[in-house]
């Protein structure tokens, strides 16, 4: 079971290192690299983070949320990525279209998909990490916004709300999705339209860093990590969740393991989607450009501006993570591992229940 809930190393091969001072050997299994996994994307998201970290201004950063109706789940776990294009687009031109009317300028927002929740059911929402302010269209001016207010969340959601439905719709009469009862989407939309979609934003009041790690931790993995589950046998898999209903409880939950493995399996995105998207001036075809103004606008010597992060080795990104030099011997402190023969590639042992 641990083959299906975590990385799948001993089928991937690897290498045994053996040490050239006193002979100490362990074996250092291939990543699976594969984005779903909860274990080995640690160096992928830190990367990320150590990224996201040079492009931060120094003003306070909101950290905004949509959330779909649940009622969307059926039609966007059938259609998901096109729900999902359209949960980015109506996203991002809300925000857009808020900033060009209040501070008449082009907003800055980093946009991450989630699709689960704790209990890893369907629950379809994008965060965004959003600085307080706009660049002006002309480029001469930072138009800063409240502090600590961005904009009304009743208001955002009612315009998210009509966009989101307006290009599902549009989805629908150009025939691109899967629906089982075309004719009821109509009276689903209009039964939507008479539902206030929830819209969350709330000042970083710790600083966006905060932010950036809090989205770290969803960035390059899926629904669950491995630290929350805490037992695998006789068919069975019991994992750790916050009960947010009942103060943020840590609780434990049990599923069979076809029903957890189920759960899992809704969260795995198309192949290829870009789960983390940018907008503003932040997006990647503007920031080259828009980043250095914001910081020139807002007084930030070249000199102080955050440097690119450097190009560092795996070897080098572990030792700054953890402290750990992975080339040393845990035994003997002196010697290298070094690679004494390849551990080769195995089936995938599969799964039977009882």
């Amino acid at each position: 079971m641990r083959a299906l809930v975590a990385c799948r190393t001993v089928a991937l091969g690897g290498h045994m290192h053996r040490c050239d001072q006193c002979g100490f050997a362990r074996p250092a299994y291939n990543s699976c690299r594969n984005r779903h996994c909860p274990k080995c994307q640690t160096l992928a998201k830190a990367r990320w983070l150590a990224a996201r970290e040079a492009e931060l201004l120094p003003v306070p950063y909101f950290h905004t949320v949509f959330t779909l109706p649940h009622e969307l789940n059926a039609i966007a776990l059938a259609n998901k990525k096109i729900v999902f294009d359209i949960l980015f687009q109506s996203v991002s031109e809300t925000l857009l279209s808020f900033a060009a009317r209040e501070l008449r300028g082009k907003l800055g927002i980093t946009a991450i998909l989630h699709t689960w929740d704790q209990k890893l059911n369907t629950h379809i929402h994008l965060h965004c990490a959003i600085p307080a302010g706009a660049l002006s269209f002309d480029g001469k001016s930072w138009n800063p916004s409240h502090p600590t207010f961005l904009f009304p969340v009743k208001a955002l959601g009612r315009m998210f709300r009509a966009k989101f439905l307006d290009s599902l719709q549009g989805a629908q009469a150009t025939h691109r999705l899967a629906l089982p009862d075309p004719h009821s989407l109509q009276s689903l939309i209009n039964a939507l339209y008479a539902k206030d979609w929830v819209v969350y934003s709330k000042e970083a009041f710790a600083g966006p860093k905060v932010v950036l790690d809090y989205f770290g931790r969803y960035t390059h993995r899926i629904a669950i990590s491995n630290n929350r589950l805490l037992n695998v046998s006789n068919a069975q898999v019991t994992f750790t969740y916050r009960d947010r209903r009942d103060q943020n409880k840590q609780k434990l939950m049990t599923l069979t393991a076809d029903e957890f493995i189920r759960r899992f399996l809704l969260h795995v995105v198309p192949h290829s989607f870009v789960r983390i998207r940018h907008f503003g001036f932040l997006a990647n075809r503007a920031k080259m450009k828009d980043l250095p103004r914001c910081r020139e606008l807002l007084g930030i010597p070249v000199q102080d501006s955050p440097p690119q992060p450097e190009e560092k080795s795996t070897e080098d990104f572990i030792h700054d993570l953890t402290g750990l030099a992975i080339g040393a011997c845990p035994a003997c402190q002196n010697g290298r591992l070094r690679v004494a023969e390849d551990i080769p590639k195995e089936p995938l042992p599969l799964w039977n229940s009882p």
